[in-house]
């Protein structure tokens, strides 16, 4: 990419994906997040349009020019991902048996250094949804040139979330037994405006308020005009309307990443908020004091909003811990990571195959059922890492890490503004998070994951080598 093609107004490939994306991440959010079954195809479709448009992109060499040299070497991983998740598809792991009326599956006996796929289906399935991801997300480091488009897309990514987060506190609020007030029934008690469970809003928002962070810091450094004009006092705001939702929503480990996420923003951040404070006419000292007592009232705010939440989750808490204590080790929890493991050791190169958790977990599955007798099933690992490893094999799970790894390269030499910062500081918790629980099983926060990581890199690319934004960005 030359300096003049830099400074060029967006095109209209920059364009088409800034939509497309924004588009992918609004939609699939309201969607149930992606995670009622009748959506997925859905939005499998609307993933093959960023294909297209990846296809479109370097078909054409005025596209081509455009993108930023080293940036197709991000995906050899996931071709080579590709190939292995196919050639798996060869080698079915099961084959269905009809007795009796009813269809059984059966599984086949594969040596584990061939790549098997125990429902190729449901691998071409799942290969289908994280291709259709992925790529529509890269698009945005192989077309868009402006930072301000990207500021478009995190804001865009912000504001919705901000109407979730409105839309689910009022309908927790005037005690909703289902989503959309009441009109479609969740499998969970514990569901947050469209989202089925609370941990995925929770791990959603953690990454909106890293945006939203990043946001505000970067406006804050530019308010000349002071702290109540411009958009950061209005981030300020959205900020803490989709903070109060993760406690609200009965998240407890996001609720604690949220507090790490907002010491992080705070320690950063205000000293340039007392210096946009000191623009308004308040003075040094002043601007402390009111920063302190913002702070003071907007947790107290919190709790009157969420303190009965709180209090029930962290009574739950105890009640669980004590039983997990009662029964040795993790409890439930770790006879599920132990299985799993079971489960990962026997195929440890290449995995069962893609989307095969549910499928081959029950013939590893220890637990015995409960007083009501009830068969205890899994439809997830509850650990996003370790079940990565049951399904792909540690080839396919370095695959994937190779792939976030390539392109977080193009940050050596640059300082990173606040923006990235806080985009990439709320990837990393929800990485953290998904040893322990498994995000990454929902798709708006699969999307929102790689939508943040992708505008951070591309962010920090398209600033001076010392992190100074170019003219005109």
């Amino acid at each position: 990419m030359t300096e003049a093609t830099r400074h060029a107004p967006p095109g209209r490939f920059e364009l088409l994906v800034a939509a497309h994306a924004a588009i992918f991440l609004v939609g699939v959010t309201w969607a149930f997040g992606g995670n009622a079954d009748w959506v997925r195809t859905p939005i499998s479709i609307w993933g093959s349009l960023g294909m297209a448009l990846t296809a479109a992109i370097l078909a054409r060499p005025d596209a081509r020019r455009r993108i930023i040299p080293g940036t197709l070497t991000w995906c050899w991983p996931i071709l080579f991902l590709n190939g292995l998740v196919l050639v798996s598809c060869l080698t079915p792991g099961f084959r269905f048996l009809v007795y009796g009326g009813e269809t059984y599956l059966m599984p086949l006996r594969v040596p584990p250094w061939i790549p098997s796929a125990a429902r190729p289906a449901l691998a071409l399935g799942a290969l289908w949804l994280f291709d259709g991801i992925y790529l529509s997300c890269l698009n945005l480091a192989l077309a868009v040139s402006s930072r301000r488009v990207i500021r478009i897309i995190v804001a865009v990514a912000v504001g919705n979330a901000l109407a979730l987060s409105i839309f689910g506190t009022v309908q927790k609020l005037v005690g909703s037994t289902g989503i959309y007030f009441g009109s479609v029934r969740s499998p969970q008690d514990y569901f947050f405006a469209s989202f089925v469970y609370d941990n995925h809003w929770g791990a959603f928002s953690i990454l909106m308020m890293g945006a939203c962070f990043g946001l505000v810091l970067r406006y804050l450094n530019g308010a000349k005009g002071g702290f109540f004009h411009g958009p950061a006092f209005i981030g300020l705001v959205a900020a803490f309307l989709i903070g109060v939702s993760v406690p609200l929503s009965g998240a407890r480990a996001c609720t604690v990443l949220l507090g790490i996420l907002t010491l992080v923003a705070l320690a950063k951040g205000a000293r340039t908020a007392s210096g946009a404070l000191r623009y308004s006419g308040v003075g040094a000292a002043g601007s402390r004091i009111g920063i302190a007592v913002a702070v003071i009232l907007a947790g107290c705010l919190a709790w009157a909003i969420a303190g009965d939440v709180i209090h029930s989750r962290v009574s739950k808490a105890r009640e669980q811990i004590a039983a997990t204590w009662a029964q040795g080790g993790l409890g439930a929890r770790g006879i599920l990571y132990h299985d799993t493991w079971r489960m990962a050791r026997d195929r440890p190169l290449f995995g069962w195959g893609m989307g095969s958790f549910p499928s081959v977990f029950s013939l590893y599955n220890t637990q015995v059922p409960r007083g009501d007798r009830i068969p205890v099933v899994y439809h997830d690992a509850h650990s996003d890492w370790l079940q990565s490893v049951a399904e792909i094999g540690l080839v396919g799970t370095l695959l994937i890490g190779s792939a976030v790894l390539l392109p977080a390269l193009a940050l050596r030499g640059h300082r990173t503004t606040p923006l990235p910062y806080f985009l990439l500081a709320g990837c990393a918790l929800v990485a953290a998070y998904a040893w322990v629980e498994f995000p990454f099983g929902n798709v708006a926060v699969a999307l929102g994951w790689w939508l943040c990581y992708v505008c951070s890199i591309q962010y920090v690319r398209l600033s001076g080598s010392k992190g100074e934004p170019r003219p005109g960005a």
